[in-house]
Formats: C-alpha cells, structure tokens, sequence
C-alpha cells in the first residue's frame, strides 16, 4: 500500500499539461518492483547507453540499476543493464552530485529523496536529492547523455565520477588543463566465459558547462587530492562471486531485501569540485559512450550533444519517442492506454546500438578487433530466447528497416565469430538459454518480405548451425553452436544421458529438442522457399522431431533415455531439469510449426481444448515466462476461438497494470511487453518465420497503426474498451475473415481491419 501511494503521488507531481504526446502516457517505473526487473531508462529508442538513476552499485548478475522499494539514489547511471532480465551490467559508470564534505562511496554518498519530487519519462528523469542539495535531470540522444545538476544550498560543491567495472580493472582520468574527465570501462563476460574480458570496453567522456576548480581520484576510502588518475580499484582484478540471485517469482523483490545495496568492489574514479556553490547554481554535465575508444566516445559527444542545452537535449529525446510510440495511435481515453504506451517504450529499449556515428564497433567475439559497419547500424544486447516470440516480430511491422539492420547485425556476428550466435550479449557467445532462434529471427524478416541482406549467405549460416559442430572443444566451452547438436542429429532427440554440461542452463534435454525442432522447421520452410528442395525435405522433417519428445501415452513432453524409454515417475506439473523454467504442462504446447499435428497427437480438436482448459484451470499457465506466451492463441486452433478472446483479454488485465509492480514477471528486454502491444490490437504471431498472425480480442475501441511505407492499418473493435472481449465477425477491407488468420502482408500493407465486438461468447 505504501508503494502504491508513493507512486500515485509521482504521477500527481507530472504536469498535465505535458500530456500532450504518446511518450508523455508512458510510466518507466513500472515494471521496477516485484520481479520486472526493469528500470527508468531515459534517453531515446534502442540508445547504445541508457540513463537511470542508481539505488544499487556495482555490476552484479541480476542486480537492475534502480528497484522502486529503494529509499536512496547513489547517482545517476550510464547504463547497459538489459532491461527486465537476469544479467550484469557491464561498461557502466555513475556520476554522483553532492554539497559539502566529498563523499565517495556509494552508499555514503546515496541521498535519500522525496518521491513526490521523482518524475520519470522515456525521455528524461528527475529528482530532488535532499541530503545531497541537488535537484538532479538526466537525458540522452543514442550514444551521449546529459545531466542537469542545480544546487539548492550554499556550500562546495562536487561530482563524482565512478567506474563500474565488474573487475574492479580499468581507469579514469581527470583532465584539468581539458576540463574533462575520461575512462575505460573493461567488459566481462557471462554465461559462457562467465567473468573473463570480453575484448572490449565501455569508454565514456565527461565535459561540464562551468570549469571545475580542483579535482583528484579515489579507490575505496582512499581519498587522494590532486591525483588525475586511478587505475582500478586497488583489489586483485576478477569478479566477486556472491550468492546466487534468482529473479523468478518472488526472486528479484526477495533480493532487493537481502541484497545489500553497496558492490562487493570497493568502488573507484575521479572527482571534480565547484567550490563556493550557490543555491540555484547549475552545472550540466554532458558525456559521450562508446564501445571503441575514448576518441570515439568524444565524437560521439561531439556528433550528439555539441553544446550544453539540456532542455535542447531532452525535447529532441522527447521528440523521438513522440515518433517511435506514435506509430500506433490510441484514440481511447481509458486507463489501459498508459499500460500500453508503457509496454511499447519497454518494447523499444532492446536490441542496443553498438556501433559509433562513424560506423566503428568491436567485432564480435574478437578479443579487440574493431570493425565498421557499412550503410547500416550494428546492433547487440539479443535477448533472443525471448524477443524472437513477439518483440521481433512487432519491430517487422513497425520497423522493417531497424530489423534489416538486426538482421545483418546478426549475420555480421556469424561471420566474424563462426557460427550465428544462439543468445548474444556483451558482444560475445554465451551459450544462454536453448534453442537457435537467430535463423529464426533472420529467416521470418526475410519472409515477411524485408529486403537489404544476402539470404543465401544467412541461410548458409542457418545450415551451419544446425549440421555442424565447433571445429574443436574449446570453441564449443565458448558459446560456439548448438548445445548437444550431436545427440541430436544422433537420435533426432537429446537423451537425458546428454547432461549438456557446457552451457549455463545444463540438461533441459526436452526444451531444447523442441526448440531446435521449431527452428528446423523453420529453416525447411525457408530452404522451400529457395529452391533448396534436398535441404526443405531434411530440415522440414526434422522439424517433426517434436514428436520424439511428447509421449503419446500420456499427451505430454516427457524425458526420454537413449534406449527410448520414457523417464519414469512422471508428473506433468513437476519441475524437472530436462525442461527450462517451467513444466511439461507449459512445453508439451511448444509446436508452434506443427499445432494440427499436435491437436492431432492430443486426440482431436475437442481433447485438445480440454486440455487447455486444464492448463487454464490448474494454474499451469505462468505468463511471467516466455513459453507459455503462445499458448492461449491454441485455443483459435481447436475451434475455440472464443477462448482464445476470453483468455487473451483476462492476461491483459491480470498480466499487466500500471505502478512499480505491474509486470507478472521479467520483462526480458520487451518481450513480455510485446505480447500486450501486440495482443492489444488484436493478433499475435504464433509461429514466428510463419508470416501470419492469430486473431485474440482488441483492447480499445480504435487504433492506428502508421506503417513506414505511409499507409495506415486501422484496428476498429467498438466496444472493446468497454469490456466487451468476445468477436462475433472479422472483416478486413470489407471482406469477412473466414478463419482465425491474417497474412503479414495484408497487415503491412495497410486498409482497415475491423471486429465485431460482444460482452457475450457465441452459443454453440
């Protein structure tokens, strides 16, 4: 309850009269309490660096910058947390303003805050700090930031300047004669190669807008006037392990409790002082990123921010993302309006920049080599386990040319590390998660019609993945190709014998061969696509492999030893290791490429809707968890699609809601939010790489959707905002839908697409 009244009191200090654009609907804290795992991030649509305030130091795994249960700031963060995921932070730093006696140290120096003073929007976030005596604004543009520091009391006056660095390596420079302050911000990786240098670094420059009178540097509680450098932290370089974090239910909110707020690192950087401060005093901090080098990061700055208007800063983020959440436009005035601008900002923070305005960026997986990319923007951070299901997919419609650009981003990684990565982050392989869902991302842009990359030579990095293994075991240990590929094209399944040691989530046997099944399907339908018919035959029947997993005695996905007999006991609810997060009850519906063959396996149509029904109604279902997204679209499938409707609306409403705690679950950069905006118009993509979508059960009476080519797709379901859920008819352009799906490109060619709304469900 408390929580709650201090958020309604936020919302009560935001000016109305700034209502006046999509960005100003959003509301950025939620999602940062209980378990969504996101943050406030200011700045603009898929910046390299985003801007946040800081309740929590250092780069800790699962650790999110900012938690709304925090009752103190301790700066103000450049930040490449993956928002509402389960990862460390990395390349990060935070400046720090504070008056009177220099307080280096992060939880010293964290100032406790009037909620009531805290506004945050997609495109800028302030507070008043009371202990420090500064009222505080942050804002970014793609690669550069802006900080707004105004002073409410007489006294000195100071900015610290912290590395983040998760091994406590790395430097910062104070440079008096340049009145700038530098820093390298070495790159660690996780999952595989979990704490070794990722080859790269998180370089920032800062500038101020009024000279700085003296400076020095600090590592932990050393204090040294004077010095213009520091380099690390003074503690023996690598990462500190601590207990391991879960963000599961109740994981993340769990942690912000018994979590301490202060880093296992001492902590080290600079600092710079304005003696003889006066209230009212202002000085703006403005800082360019990059991932190649200092010099980069000052053309960055230079390139972004030429000067020290921050009101010109934040109007031009305020003006791009008036632009990005404009393209779908909300005529109804109702309440889920904010959840759906709120989810739509979450779904356009991810993937993340990486390439500088030159073009430059670290080549992946390279341990230092820099490349360029050449006409388009390079782009890492793919949450893609998750993202593949419905953020991807939504940016296809919205972005075709963004998603281009993800495309050859991906396709670049393949060249210069080897093999198309499953799951890439920090700009390297991690072997994260199951499956190999890249193909998938490439192929259904390429079959949804988008154009600008060479798909013989993506498909070609398709087909390795899926046929050969890493030339020796150490690039396997890396992250390098599919986790138990032998097992699998051995037995068309991975045994539970197959422990699948060397990944980060070990065994999952079941998950994955369902997932690979997918992606192989997929694949098939694309080699079909190509003229590839040898290829389409032995990919499309792999694509039945599914059926190796589900036991047709018992209708679910079980464990299966290389002799073929199923692992016994066997409970559908139970949790096992052969599945990832989640249950047989949730996985046994994973057969996106093949839902006839499954109602068919089930017993027919009306078994099969039964056993939704069960899911359902036994609380099997878990949205807080990207499997299950799918599965209540199924039910358009059995004949049901009132179900469907029903379903889909009451996860809307359940699922979603507008305060700090408003997400079920991780957010896992925008996936979860993608399932609201997508569902919220009305359709979903069941099978992503099938360029067709399922029809569900719109949320406002009206929106439109301002496709990039300048038509328009308007969605009209009269009725729907005021609580009817069910469709009696679907027309697009007139013409009534017969079935339960729309192509892709009918939708992004525009034209209106209409349901008939009723509060009641058809009478069989």
């Amino acid at each position: 309850m408390k929580n709650l009244l201090s958020f309604c009191l936020l919302l009560a200090a935001i000016p109305m009269q700034s209502q006046t654009g999509p960005a100003d609907y959003v509301h950025p804290l939620v999602g940062s309490a209980n378990e969504g795992q996101t943050y406030p991030a200011a700045g603009v649509p898929f910046a390299m660096t985003h801007w946040s305030p800081q309740t929590r130091a250092g780069e800790i795994k699962c650790v999110a910058p900012y938690y709304f249960g925090d009752r103190k700031i301790q700066g103000f963060r450049g930040t490449h947390f993956m928002s509402g995921s389960c990862v460390p932070d990395y390349g990060s730093f935070t400046l720090a303003p504070g008056m009177g006696a220099l307080k280096t140290n992060a939880v010293e120096r964290a100032s406790s805050f009037d909620r009531a003073t805290e506004h945050a929007a997609p495109y800028a976030y302030s507070v008043e700090l009371k202990d420090a005596g500064v009222k505080a604004e942050i804002t970014g543009t793609l690669r550069a930031g802006a900080m707004r520091f105004q002073f409410t009391r007489d006294d000195d006056a100071w900015v610290v300047i912290e590395n983040n660095a998760r091994g406590g390596d790395g430097w910062v420079r104070v440079d008096a004669a340049k009145q700038e302050v530098t820093g390298e911000v070495p790159v660690r990786r996780e999952y595989a190669g979990s704490g070794k240098l990722a080859g790269f670094s998180g370089y920032f420059v800062v500038e101020f807008s009024k000279p700085f009178a003296d400076s020095g540097a600090f590592a932990g509680a050393k204090i040294a006037e004077g010095k213009a450098e520091q380099r690390g932290d003074g503690q023996p370089v690598g990462v500190v392990r601590i207990p391991a974090i879960s963000t599961a239910v109740v994981g993340a909110s769990k942690a912000v409790i018994d979590m301490p707020t202060g880093s296992p690192r001492p902590g080290f950087g600079g600092y710079v002082r304005f003696p003889g401060a006066h209230a009212g005093d202002v000085v703006v901090a403005r800082t360019g990123t990059s991932f190649v080098s200092v010099d980069e990061a000052r053309r960055n700055l230079r390139a972004e921010i030429p000067g020290f208007d921050f009101d010109a800063v934040k109007q031009q983020a305020r003006a791009a993302w008036n632009r990005s959440l404009g393209q779908i436009e909300v005529k109804d005035d109702i309440p889920a309006r904010t959840i759906f601008y709120t989810a739509m900002y979450h779904a356009l923070l991810h993937p993340r920049t990486l390439s500088d305005v030159d073009g430059s960026y670290p080549a992946f997986a390279s341990m230092g080599r820099i490349a360029h990319a050449d006409g388009f923007t390079y782009y890492d951070d793919f949450s893609m386990w998750d993202i593949f299901r419905a953020q991807l997919p939504l940016l296809t419609l919205l972005d075709p040319q963004r998603s281009v650009d993800f495309v050859r981003s991906l396709m670049a990684k393949g060249d210069e590390g080897g093999f198309l990565p499953i799951f890439p982050a920090w700009n390297s392989y991690t072997s994260e998660m199951v499956g190999d869902h890249a193909s998938v991302a490439i192929l259904d842009a390429w079959r949804k019609g988008l154009r600008g990359f060479d798909i013989e030579h993506a498909y070609g990095q398709m087909r390795k993945n899926a046929t050969e293994l890493p030339k020796d075991r150490a690039e396997y240990i890396d992250g390098k190709g599919r986790r138990g590929l032998d097992s699998y094209l051995k037995y068309g399944y991975i045994p539970l014998e197959d422990h699948i040691g060397d990944a980060f989530h070990k065994n999952e046997q079941v998950s994955r061969t369902l997932e690979y099944a997918f992606d192989d399907a997929m694949i098939g339908a694309l080699a079909k696509d190509l003229g590839k018919d040898a290829d389409a035959a032995l990919f499309t029947g792999r694509g039945q492999n599914w059926r190796k997993v589900i036991d047709p005695q018992t209708g679910f996905a079980r464990g299966r030893l290389a002799n073929g007999a199923w692992v016994s006991p066997f409970e559908p609810a139970g949790k096992y290791s052969w599945i990832t997060e989640g249950t047989p009850w949730v996985y046994t519906f994973f057969v996106p490429q093949d839902v006839p063959g499954l109602i068919a396996l089930e017993g027919g149509p009306k078994r099969f809707e039964e056993k939704l029904d069960r899911l359902f109604d036994g609380k099997y279902y878990d949205h807080g968890n990207e499997p299950s997204h799918h599965i209540a679209y199924l039910y358009d499938a059995a004949g049901a699609p009132a179900k469907t409707q029903a379903h889909v609306r009451a996860l809307m409403e359940s699922e979603y809601r507008d305060g700090p705690g408003g997400l079920a679950g991780n957010d896992d950069a925008g996936q979860m939010s993608a399932w609201y905006v997508l569902s919220a118009l009305g359709f979903y993509q069941v099978a992503p790489g099938v360029p067709e979508y399922w029809l569900g059960s719109p949320r406002f009476h009206e929106t439109t959707v301002l496709l990039p080519s300048g038509e328009r797709l308007r969605v009209i379901a009269k009725g729907a905002a005021d609580g009817k859920v069910y469709v009696r008819r679907v027309t697009f352009n007139g013409t009534e839908i017969a079935g339960f799906k729309l192509r892709h490109a009918q939708l992004a060619g525009g034209g209106v697409l209409e349901f008939e709304m009723s509060a009641q469900p058809p009478v069989k």
